[in-house]
């Protein structure tokens, strides 16, 4: 226990600070630029994602120190540490996307580890693309310290003839130009103006949803959500955090305080409005599991239900993330939210306030914006991320429904058993109307990695076939991903699903009114099948990803690797 001229502010640091015998450990610190004074001051980890492999974390080294001299400046002592990142946008479509979610566990674990060993008194943590925004939040829910996250905040968007272009128009411009659409020149000229700068990419795709959904949960400042990378804004929000933090050691109040089973509801409800990515549910699952919180794939149905989708963004709107932050950012929708009945208002969140106190002095969106629309006027009823059972997913699987795919496709299967496979086909004319393309051996174990498939789906829309056909999959999506699609598919080809034992012209049906995801074949067909099925080999016996896969648990339980631990 801290000694009594600690007053309880640095419940962790004291024990590495104080009496002769910790003389080693101060001798430590002063090299690193501890003061006298510093040795009486609340400790707070700054965690950084700053990397220079990918535009959506390159300048988060910034952004830390900004949070740190909040830290300071409110009277405590910030030390900034570094994690990894990597770039999906790059990996895509290669056998280096595998570490993708890989990379949310490593993160994870790399924060807790050193805030737990260096004895923080606090966290903050700055994340700037889709895994380490939820790994920061999984190692906050893990340690249970004062914390405060901060988005690295959206990029802005490029323009190619006068209209908004992101990485998404790349993936769909290679799509475009296999079908003849478009020259190499164009497909050249689209790549070079897509990102114009440093950002998370700019549509509602995973970066901007899971802002959104931790805004939601109370876990980060209001309107971080909603900032653009570069900005005045942002580098502000940094040092609020700073202050919020200290304010949370004062008052000791804890992430799981923050992150309870109202607050992951809210979340929930948010990115229903906004008509966010796939994504969500896998990590949402993962932070309710790191903060023992109990969450199933059956609260999203629940809650989807009953929240419409009132968001016009990207990848099925019309709107990149920056027009959201010129009307307000998510304050007002939530808001509106609230006062209609879909949230929570009593949560409590990092501001030391509840969400209602929060949003009492939010003024509405201006009068003639159509980037969310009202609730009166929704652009879908009910929520957009639909969850599916049936003999092809015994135990769920993840539909992104936005309204306007339809809401039901039977098509015959064409069968890939791996990403690349698929691709080759669809961009080359052999995938056609009406089949649905299965894509299996990419699950969290039999990928292993649970791979995005933005390539196969960017490729479908790029050949003009996004109303034609379906892709279904035990791998996931990027949150750029449209068209009819599903994915999540559980139990995974790898572990025997019945998605294993899908052959060329099947029958399958997808049903988002019934929920439902079914092969068409006799129970004895099935059963003559699976009598020949055997699963493959691991395809990696050492390193990370072999300790992942024989780690990781479903995708419908969040893929985490300590379930049961």
């Amino acid at each position: 226990m801290p000694s009594k001229r600690t007053g309880g502010h640095r419940l962790y640091s004291s024990k590495i600070t104080e009496t002769p015998e910790r003389a080693a450990s101060r001798a430590m610190l002063r090299a690193v630029g501890f003061s006298d004074a510093d040795f009486r001051k609340s400790q707070v980890g700054v965690a950084s994602t700053w990397s220079m492999v990918t535009p959506c974390n390159m300048h988060i080294d910034g952004l830390a120190r900004e949070a740190e001299a909040g830290v300071n400046a409110a009277g405590g002592k910030g030390v900034i540490f570094n994690t990894i990142t990597i770039s999906d946008g790059i990996s895509m479509g290669t056998e280096g996307m595998k570490y993708s979610l890989v990379s949310r566990e490593v993160i994870a674990d790399s924060i807790e580890t050193v805030a737990g060993c260096e004895q923080f008194d606090g966290l903050i943590a700055i994340g700037g693309c889709d895994k380490n925004m939820p790994g920061c939040l999984i190692a906050m829910a893990r340690l249970n310290r004062p914390s405060v996250f901060v988005y690295g905040g959206t990029i802005l968007p490029g323009c190619h003839k006068g209209a908004d272009v992101d990485i998404v128009s790349v993936f769909e411009a290679v799509g475009r130009h296999a079908r003849g659409d478009i020259n190499g020149r164009e497909l050249k000229a689209i790549e070079s103006c897509a990102i114009p700068g440093p950002g998370a990419c700019g549509g509602m795709y995973t970066a901007n949803t899971m802002a959104s959904a931790i805004e939601a949960l109370g876990m980060s400042l209001p309107n971080s959500s909603a900032q653009a990378a570069v900005s005045p804004e942002k580098a502000e929000d940094c040092r609020r955090a700073g202050a919020a933090v200290m304010k949370l050691i004062g008052l000791n109040l804890r992430p799981r305080d923050i992150m309870t089973r109202k607050a992951f509801e809210n979340a929930i409800a948010v990115v229903m409005a906004l008509g966010g990515s796939t994504n969500a549910v896998l990590h949402l699952l993962a932070m309710a599991h790191a903060a023992k919180v109990r969450l199933t794939l059956d609260d999203f149905t629940r809650i989807g239900k009953r929240t419409p989708v009132l968001a016009d963004l990207k990848p099925s709107g019309k709107y990149v993330m920056n027009e959201l932050v010129k009307i307000g950012g998510v304050t007002p929708l939530m808001k509106e939210l609230l006062q209609a009945g879909l949230l929570h208002g009593d949560c409590m969140t990092v501001t030391g306030k509840t969400l209602a106190q929060n949003l009492r002095g939010v003024k509405p969106y201006p009068k003639g914006q159509d980037v969310v629309r009202p609730l009166s006027n929704p652009k879908k009823k009910s929520g957009h991320l639909i969850i599916l059972r049936g003999n092809l997913a015994e135990g769920g699987a993840v539909a992104k429904i936005s309204g306007n795919e339809g809401t039901q496709f039977v098509g015959r299967a064409r069968v890939f058993d791996s990403e690349e496979a698929a691709l080759k086909r669809i961009l080359d004319g052999t995938v056609v109307k009406d089949d649905v393309i299965v894509i299996r051996y990419e699950g969290p174990k039999g990928g292993p990695g649970m791979r995005e498939m933005l390539s196969p789906t960017s490729a479908v829309m790029g050949r003009g076939l996004g109303n034609d056909v379906a892709l279904i999959t035990d791998g996931r999506f990027s949150g750029g991903s449209h068209g009819f699609v599903v994915g999540h598919i559980t139990p995974e080809a790898q572990e025997g699903g019945l998605l294993a034992l899908v052959k060329d012209g099947d029958t399958i049906r997808i049903d988002a009114d019934q929920r439902t995801l079914t092969l068409d074949v006799s129970a004895r067909e099935i059963a003559r099948r699976r009598s020949q099925w055997t699963a493959p080999k691991a395809r990696y016996t050492r390193g990370v990803l072999a300790k992942y896969a024989k780690l990781v648990s479903s995708a419908s339980d969040g893929a985490v690797t300590d379930k049961g631990l």
